[in-house]
């Protein structure tokens, strides 16, 4: 449903009017990895609470556990379990979201009298999308490892709500540092103490950087995955500890 859900809407962005003004190439791109990054966020989280908090209560992974299986390889197995299909969605919808893009330039081109982009000018547009599409893979691997160690204790509407609250500080939290506001002491140490332990879902982002055609460097994205890789395996770490004295019977 998800993927029906993110297919129709690439491929009905490119024809939508925008009123901007010759900038609605901007529009589409900011719209379509917002679009693709929620549905595979909503992807993780549905199925980490799903298969963890009600195989637990369900005592099927009791049953689980009763063979020759660890509880490091339960949970290690989920979360790559759930990476799975959230990374196969992010690969049929960035293909799509690619298309639809270049297609947008042409489509655009033709409604304005324009000169017929060429076919480098539509794969540059293509390509700038790339470092968008790999951050966002990225943030919804953070959130899905939060989201497996919520679900060794919590059930699913805590998990959803918790990770909700997680994500909108993750995003909040250091444009508000480096505002106004963060001049004063209390703010701007109240932000950091939050920096510290939710993840700053903000480095990620570079939404506007990709509307505007600008490129990402290849050392940001090699600082950011690594990032990502910390972070997670703190949060699978956690999530090991959380289980390892749950009591499943």
């Amino acid at each position: 449903m998800l993927l029906t859900t993110g297919v129709i809407a690439l491929l009905a962005f490119p024809f939508l009017p925008y009123n901007t003004l010759g900038e609605d190439v901007k529009v589409v791109k900011e719209s379509g990895l917002t679009l693709i990054m929620v549905l595979a966020i909503i992807l993780a989280l549905w199925t980490a609470s799903v298969s963890i908090s009600e195989e637990i209560e369900g005592r099927t992974a009791l049953t689980l556990l009763s063979k020759p299986i660890t509880r490091r390889q339960f949970i290690l197995g989920k979360f790559l379990g759930i990476l799975g299909p959230v990374t196969l969605l992010f690969v049929i919808l960035g293909m799509v979201f690619l298309a639809s893009v270049s297609y947008k330039v042409v489509y655009d081109a033709r409604e304005n009298a324009n000169p017929e982009p060429t076919v480098a000018q539509c794969r540059d547009e293509m390509l700038l999308i790339v470092p968008g599409l790999v951050l966002a893979l990225l943030e919804t691997v953070v959130l899905t490892s939060i989201s497996v160690a919520i679900s060794t204790r919590l059930p699913m509407m805590a998990n959803l709500l918790i990770c909700t609250a997680i994500y909108a500080l993750g995003h909040l939290v250091p444009p508000l540092v480096n505002s106004v506001a963060g001049q004063f002491e209390i703010v701007r140490f109240v932000g950091q103490l939050i920096a510290t332990v939710v993840p700053v879902l903000d480095h990620f982002n570079v939404e506007a950087a990709v509307a505007t055609g600008r490129a990402v460097p290849i050392s940001y994205l090699l600082w950011t995955a690594l990032y990502c890789l910390l972070y997670s395996a703190a949060a699978i770490v956690v999530a090991l500890i959380l289980f390892d004295d749950r009591d499943l019977a």
